[in-house]
């Protein structure tokens, strides 16, 4: 097939409903960082696309959890989840959220093209109804046994085991995560888009590439190039029927179906999210002066959605059937899903804290993105499930990316210095390889490369990258230059001199996988420029002045990975039963308590006090004024974590200086058996600041 004019990449949107794990990043978004910067060292035209998914019930349930607001829950993890791809380098064109006007106004348009165009009925169904709640049930709202694989803990809407997409009324024995009872059916009214319709062209379009009767601007996919595991998770889909599906659903929060008669109603979650590839696309060319329309209409352009296992069938069925009945959209290429990551023997649960959280990271390794990329490339769960364990990060960062590549770059610029003091002398004004076994073979790993990121094998292609560093060593060790240059410095020269263009390529081949260091090889070797694309000349004029060496790498120690291992235990430990509850202090008298104020307040600003480890600086309305409070939680919880937060403290306490801060209060926590800390505070809604505790 020929190149494409242009590229549409999605990366899945993730829930603002938590924190960003390792998992999420093995699974969508690092595979698609690296398959756009692939594309932009070829200078294609290419928009990477993502956002914020703030509705659906996950949202609300972690809402009712917290005693907060939806509102509150989104902005929170919105803003942490943005700045922690922004910190890991995820070079997205654009990251929205759904709550966005543009995407409300995007949202209903589709739904009210569906609906003009006859793709959407109206039905009168039995749903599930919480009667102790008094209110309709959302899929997330339930859950029972999956029908497929008899996982206890389905869920209304998907099985996060199996990855089957279901109905509420699929699961065997449901219940309502509210008040935990079975619920009861109850009539109410819906828009359903009839997928039924739509199993002839789907079926055929997911086998051979196209359908009968296929349109522009419809394009068309070659089918041998989708996994397996995607295909047959859709083909296994297929083969028990499409049917119904409800766009609508009763819950005040999410996209109002624009309609008069569907007051209360709002659009199917998955309805909405995959429309926030759209508004956000819209959103970009707005800011860039350019037209989106091309970007997801025009036959010439490849639509590619980067998702996790259990996105599947939503991606490969429902969001295509919606495009195709609105009319004008292309439909996906590919869309080369990851199945799941496992973290150190377990499955990673959130819920269960058993996570290696990505902000955490970031924080606990600063300047290290790059080996987290490395490691989380090689062990990608591209056809099968994988598992990342501490002590394979670190022997993977010791013994691949500083012992070969890091080893090989200061082997090369530290013998250039000590030898001719990093300056260039060449027979021709150009520095290039005078080895043409060396030439070829740096040829044949761009070819490799390129063939496998085009076939989405990062794995591999990120192994193809390292090849040049682990034949460099060898090249260098081989010939032996200390050993020459007493006798033939010429020949040690030109020996080093085919070894830095080498380095060159090796920048350049890597800098999709790890952008840092590939930067710091052109810093390292005076190349300024950020970037380097793969048709630029990578050469290096006679006279050249190149920089000192620096380490790319440093060892990571056994006490840092101990450190890590202790976390994940901590947390295991929290979600077990405590066994060493402290005994009653003794008892005080009403006037005692009587004395102390204490007050609703919410934390308004948070960082961390300089030179300690467990101290926040907190400013906290507490209704009556602003102060300073100075607590012993940041082993817990992030500055960024902690914002927005409200808290009972007791405004009452005599001040005190801690850390040389003055502090004016004490918010209470919760100290658990390990010595870990959770929030007191209000859970029945959202209590005024300055409200008195009883």
């Amino acid at each position: 097939m020929s190149v494409p004019k242009r590229y549409t990449v999605t990366s899945a949107l993730p829930y603002a409903n938590g924190p960003l794990h390792i998992g999420h990043i093995a699974g969508a978004y690092l595979p698609a960082d690296i398959y756009v910067r692939y594309l932009r060292l070829w200078k294609r035209d290419v928009a990477f696309i993502c956002g914020s998914d703030e509705h659906g019930a996950a949202i609300t349930l972690r809402a009712k959890k917290e005693g907060i607001t939806p509102k509150e829950i989104i902005d929170k993890y919105h803003i942490l989840n943005k700045k922690a791809f922004e910190d890991f380098g995820i070079s997205f064109d654009i990251y929205h959220r759904t709550s966005d006007p543009l995407h409300y106004e995007t949202a209903q348009e589709i739904f009210k093209t569906l609906l003009k165009n006859g793709k959407l009925t109206v039905e009168t169904t039995e749903q599930f109804y919480d009667e102790e709640f008094n209110q309709f049930l959302a899929d997330r709202y339930i859950m029972g046994t999956c029908p497929k694989c008899a996982n206890p803990n389905a869920y209304g809407d998907q099985c996060e085991k199996c990855g089957t997409a279901l109905s509420p009324t699929d699961l065997i024995n449901p219940h309502s995560i509210l008040s935990k009872k079975p619920p009861v059916l109850k009539t109410t009214e819906h828009w359903f888009l009839p997928m039924q319709d739509s199993q002839q062209w789907v079926e055929e379009w997911i086998k051979t590439g196209k359908f009968t009767g296929m349109e522009k601007p419809i394009a068309w996919h070659d089918p041998e190039e989708w996994k397996g595991n995607v295909k047959g998770q859709c083909l296994s889909w297929l083969k028990d029927g499409l049917r119904p599906r409800a766009m609508t659903r009763d819950l005040d929060w999410g996209v109002p179906v624009p309609l008069p008669e569907a007051k209360g109603k709002v659009l199917y979650v998955w309805l909405d999210a995959p429309i926030g590839y759209i508004s956000a696309t819209k959103q970009w060319a707005k800011d860039a002066g350019k037209d989106w329309e091309p970007y997801w209409k025009s036959e010439d352009t490849k639509l590619l959605h980067f998702i996790g296992k259990d996105n599947i069938v939503f991606h490969c069925i429902i969001f295509p059937i919606i495009l195709k009945e609105n009319g004008g959209y292309i439909l996906p290429d590919n869309i080369p899903a990851n199945e799941f990551l496992n973290l150190e023997g377990d499955k990673i649960s959130t819920s269960r804290n058993h996570a290696v959280w990505l902000h955490e990271y970031l924080e606990d390794f600063p300047g290290r993105r790059d080996e987290l990329r490395y490691v989380l490339t090689s062990i990608a769960p591209e056809n099968g499930d994988s598992e990342f364990t501490w002590k394979d990060f670190q022997t993977r960062v010791n013994s691949e990316l500083l012992s070969i590549l890091g080893n090989y770059v200061n082997r090369v610029m530290v013998l250039y210095h000590k030898y001719f003091s990093g300056k260039i002398e060449s027979a021709t004004d150009q520095l290039d390889f005078t080895d043409q076994a060396l030439h070829d073979f740096v040829g044949k790993i761009y070819d490799a490369l390129g063939a496998n990121l085009e076939q989405y094998k990062f794995r591999q292609a990120q192994f193809d990258a390292m090849e040049l560093a682990r034949f460099g060593n060898k090249y260098l060790t081989d010939l032996e230059p200390w050993k020459l240059f007493a006798t033939d410095p010429v020949k040690v020269r030109e020996i080093l001199n085919n070894n830095l263009i080498l380095i060159l390529h090796l920048a350049a081949v890597i800098q999709p996988f790890m952008p840092d260091t590939a930067k710091k090889i052109f810093r390292m070797v005076n190349m300024p420029k950020e970037v380097y694309g793969w048709e630029d000349e990578l050469t290096l004029p006679n006279h050249h002045q190149i920089n000192p060496a620096e380490h790319l790498f440093s060892k990571i120690e056994d006490d840092v990975i101990e450190k890590q291992l202790l976390r994940l235990e901590e947390a295991k430990k929290l979600n077990m039963e405590p066994t060493n509850i402290p005994a009653q202090k003794e008892s005080i008298s009403y006037d005692d308590f009587s004395k102390m104020d204490i007050r609703v307040g919410t934390i308004l600003t948070a960082e961390k006090v300089a030179k300690t480890k467990k101290l926040l600086k907190l400013t906290i309305n507490t209704g009556i004024d602003e102060r300073t409070v100075v607590s012993g939680i940041a082993e817990y919880f992030s500055p960024e974590e902690v914002i927005g937060q409200q808290v009972l403290i007791l405004v009452n306490l005599e001040p005190r200086m801690l850390a040389g801060i003055e502090s004016q209060g004490m918010i209470l926590m919760a100290e658990a058996p390990d010595g870990s800390l959770k929030f007191v505070s209000p859970t029945e809604g959202k209590s005024p600041n300055g409200a008195i505790v009883k």
